[in-house]
Parts: structure tokens; sequence; C-alpha cells
């Protein structure tokens, strides 16, 4: 253990989870790899409904600093908790954004993937410019509550744990 790290991963506190500097607590997360290097949480300031975080656990700035373990786990993640997401909120299509770096809008020093499920029946709550959606991840969005966000991450654990045999008990090995 050094500088807060066990074995290159972001260390879990007090039921906690290092995203840049910020404390997340463990009840808003809802995904963890099977090999442990990546989870998955709520945002605290969505853009539109279900739009969740997918982040390595190693804390890392900028997108090249990850190694090729981390990557691939990190873009494996992404793809199954997008078709996951899709499926529960009967999506269509889905927005995946990296901002790497501060330049890049990146606003949390902690690489990290936005995945927005769009269209069919979240259409309603959509953006009539796709490119709004840009627009609208750099904005100032006011935060959630603490029971807000565990509540829609219970409800995604229970959505991808239905589907994916491992999920839970990945999840359970990274808290």
């Amino acid at each position: 253990r050094s500088g807060g790290r066990l074995r290159g991963r972001s260390k879990m506190a007090a039921g906690t989870f290092a995203f840049g500097k910020a404390r997340v607590r463990a009840s808003q997360l809802f995904f963890a790899s099977e090999r442990g290097l990546t989870v998955a949480l709520v945002n605290l300031k969505p853009v539109m409904r279900g739009h969740v975080l997918v982040v390595p656990r190693r804390r890392v700035r900028r997108h090249a600093e990850l190694r090729d373990d981390e990557l691939v786990d990190l873009y494996r993640s992404v793809q199954l908790v997008s078709a996951r997401l899709e499926a529960h909120y009967g999506a269509k299509a889905l927005t995946i954004a990296v901002q790497d770096g501060e330049a890049a809008g990146q606003t949390v020093p902690h690489v990290h993937v936005h995945v927005i499920p769009r269209g069919g029946a979240l259409r309603a709550h959509d953006f009539a410019n796709n490119d709004d959606i840009y627009k609208a991840l750099d904005a100032d969005r006011a935060p959630r509550t603490e029971d807000d966000m565990a509540a829609e991450a219970r409800e995604l654990r229970d959505a991808l744990g239905a589907h994916v045999p491992w999920a839970r008990a990945a999840l359970r090995r990274v808290l």
C-alpha cells in the first residue's frame, strides 16, 4: 500500500470509491468488471435519464496513461454496460463520450466514459438537436441527491445482475 493505492487501483475506503479528488459512495456503483479494473457509477449531474460513467479503478488523468489491460477492460465494460442500459431504458441508440483533458471539457481529473442512452422510450426527454448534448455535457447542472443516485444504482445493479451472471460477485469484490 502506498499513496492511497492498493496494487495500482484506487483504494476503497469506508465504502467509497476515489473518482479524481472526489469520494463516490459505494451505493452509487452498479457495476464492476470481472477483472476488477473498471467500475460504473451513476452520474451526479446527468444530462438525461440513464447517463452513467464507466471508470477505470486506477486514477489516471488522461486516456493515454491507461495500461493495455485497463484500456481493454474499460472498453469491454463500456460495451457491456451500454448494451444493458439500452435494453433497460428501451433506447434505440447511445452517446458514448470521453472528454480527455481539461481543454476538452473534462471536469474530473480521472479518465471516464459517459454512456447516455438515447431515443426510443427516452425520445420525449432527448435533445431535439442531437449536438446539443455536447453543450449539455459542458453546462453546469444541479446535482442529484444521494438517495436518488442510490435508487438508480440499485435499479441498474438489478438490471445488470439479471443478465450478467458474474456482475454481483464482481461488484462485491471491489467494494
